[in-house]
């Protein structure tokens, strides 16, 4: 056992799995979004439906997505505060399919037209899994640097990128592969030791049959 077990995360309560770890899922999601986000669809599932409420976690939710993180003061006030910068804010519920209790949809669009659907899960803790990202499994935890390639599925594409990596000296501690089927839409998740540098990212953009490319760094 670890000290984290038995103290818990730094954070403004009252919940490690409805509270901190749905600021650390709006976090995360806002940071794969990569720009202002103009509107915040959230569905909520489960206990974060049932429960969510009297535990704040809709506030949480939209304190990540301002970027704030679980041990900031400010998240009592983050839906006023999401107002007055102009983010629309919708929230509803949805059943999702083999999902953690505590799981939410959030359908983001970005101020310059960028768009995400992510779905995330807090496992508690603060401990999350980002399952789902524009309905391709993903399942990744937020704690490195990861990049996610959607691609057709075509031989060579994985090389691709592993070798990228390699040639920036970027070190993979874990790699999944999902495909919807054989020679269709396929995605790639790598969580990295090191942050990817920006011109390798746009590398990846313009490679023939990769679709999209989407980055998630600690900075």
């Amino acid at each position: 056992m670890q000290l984290f077990d038995i103290i818990g995360p730094i954070m403004v309560g009252p919940s490690s799995s409805h509270t901190a770890g749905a600021v650390k899922i709006g976090y995360v999601a806002g940071k794969l979004l990569d720009e202002p986000i103009s509107e915040a669809i959230i569905l909520l599932h489960g206990s974060f439906l049932a429960t969510g409420k009297g535990h704040g976690t809709d506030r949480a939710l939209i304190a990540g997505l301002l970027g704030m993180e679980p041990d900031d003061s400010r998240i009592p006030n983050s839906i006023e505060i999401a107002k007055d910068r102009g983010m629309d804010i919708q929230f509803g519920e949805i059943s999702l399919k083999d999902a953690h209790p505590n799981s939410v949809l959030l359908k983001l669009t970005g101020k310059y037209g960028r768009s995400l659907d992510i779905i995330g899960e807090s496992l508690g803790g603060s401990i999350i899994n980002i399952s789902s990202i524009d309905g391709l499994s993903a399942n990744f935890s937020g704690d490195y640097p990861t990049l996610i390639v959607h691609n057709m599925d075509q031989p060579g594409h994985v090389a691709e990128v592993t070798s990228m990596l390699s040639h920036k000296s970027v070190n993979i501690s874990s790699m999944q592969l999902y495909r919807e089927s054989r020679g269709g839409n396929a995605v790639m998740v790598l969580e990295c030791d090191q942050e990817i540098p920006t011109q390798a990212i746009e590398w990846l953009k313009k490679l023939e049959g990769v679709e999209k490319v989407t980055y998630y760094s600690l900075k």
